[in-house]
């Protein structure tokens, strides 16, 4: 619940700093060893920034395996059978649904009042679990977001939104395979209760009561002063198959790191290794080998011009550019998700110079149609 403390949750496991460690994979490497696959590859993909004209547009120069299947909204999801995909309209907008094959689209929550939501995703049952501000002022956009709450939507379209009694700073991460969620607290939710600049993960399993969901079972997973380093955490996935990890973002930490916290043990590991480098990760591939990372490697310049990088979860920090919609002024790909069968990735369009998550338009990268990485 949001009133849980922080003591309940105990420390993180990671031995040798004031009894917290992060655990670096390779524990002799001083300098990050980031190894690149696929650059010899890029003119296959998009035009490469040299050749790009003034004012040129990304998705007029998509390559065979990239189609655009929107021309409006951001933060896609896979359904699980990958036959659909769920979006929203815009920040603050309504949840919709794409049937992949027809091209139709569906508004899931146009029967009901609502302030608009900042997430949409499917739970292991078919419902949607949503995180939205209970109240919205135009003129405090940013506020609404940070006080955003999730909710359940039930399959059917009959029904409204149930809320679950706690805040969500940005996304949740849900099970593929049960009915589990993990979240953030950012002390600007819960401030008489959290330190100013602390944040922190929770997970619950959700359960049904004559129909209507909740929380139970709710604990601690981490807590961002647990940690030998200052940062922001915000949850992403459940690393697959087993489910036994939780990937989060590092916010402020060399950069933006990829970490991942174990359940279990608490043991923290940094698996992005890239100090100085905006690394965000994203969608997860379905093997839990690797996971798709928002990633300005390719220019350094920060969050604002990224592309999509994949990344390996074995400690060797190797990286493959998957997209070069950055090499376009004005322009960067952002998240991403996988399908459950590993073979596609839905991502969105967005511009440089607005704020994170804001897209222009989903589109579908087909993995078995992409250039080999060399």
């Amino acid at each position: 619940m949001a009133g849980k403390s922080r003591g309940g949750g105990g420390r993180v496991n990671i031995p040798g700093l004031r009894g917290v460690e992060t655990q670096n994979p390779n524990p002799i490497m001083t300098t990050p060893r980031i190894l690149v696959f696929g650059l010899a590859a890029a003119s296959a993909f998009v035009l490469p920034a040299a050749e790009t004209a003034p004012g040129a547009n990304p998705a007029d120069h998509l390559p065979a395996h990239i189609r655009r299947v929107t021309w409006f909204g951001e933060r896609a999801d896979w359904s699980h059978d990958g036959q659909r995909i769920l979006f929203l309209s815009k920040t603050f907008g309504d949840a919709m649904e794409l049937e992949v094959a027809s091209g139709r689209i569906r508004n899931l929550t146009a029967h009901y009042p609502h302030h608009g939501y900042t997430r949409a995703l499917y739970l292991a049952n078919g419902d949607i679990i949503l995180s939205g501000p209970a109240e919205f002022d135009p003129a405090k956009a940013g506020q609404a977001r940070v006080q955003c709450w999730l909710y359940v939507l039930p399959r059917g379209g009959a029904r409204p939104a149930v809320p679950l009694g706690t805040k969500c700073s940005e996304g949740p991460a849900v099970s593929r395979t049960r009915l589990r969620v993990a979240w953030t607290h950012v002390s600007a939710q819960y401030p008489q209760e959290m330190p100013a600049g602390s944040s922190r993960i929770q997970e619950a399993d959700l359960v049904y009561e004559n129909g209507r969901p909740r929380l139970a079972n709710q604990r601690l997973v981490l807590d961002s002063r647990d940690l030998p380093f200052p940062c922001t955490l915000e949850t992403q996935n459940y690393r697959p198959p087993a489910e036994g990890e939780l990937t989060f973002s590092a916010y402020g930490y060399q950069g933006t790191e990829v970490m991942g916290v174990d359940l279990a043990t608490r043991k923290v590991t940094n698996y992005s290794l890239a100090p100085g480098q905006y690394d965000e990760p994203e969608g997860i591939f379905p093997d839990g080998q690797s996971t798709l990372v928002e990633c300005d490697k390719q220019n350094l310049k920060g969050s604002n011009h990224i592309d999509l990088w994949r990344l390996r979860l074995d400690g060797s920090g190797a990286t493959e550019r998957l997209t070069w919609f950055s090499d376009y002024p004005g322009y960067k790909a952002s998240n991403p998700v996988v399908s459950d069968d590993g073979r596609s990735i839905a991502f969105q369009l967005a511009k440089s110079t607005e704020a994170a998550g804001v897209g222009h338009g989903i589109f579908i990268l087909d993995l078995s149609k992409a250039p080999a990485a060399k």
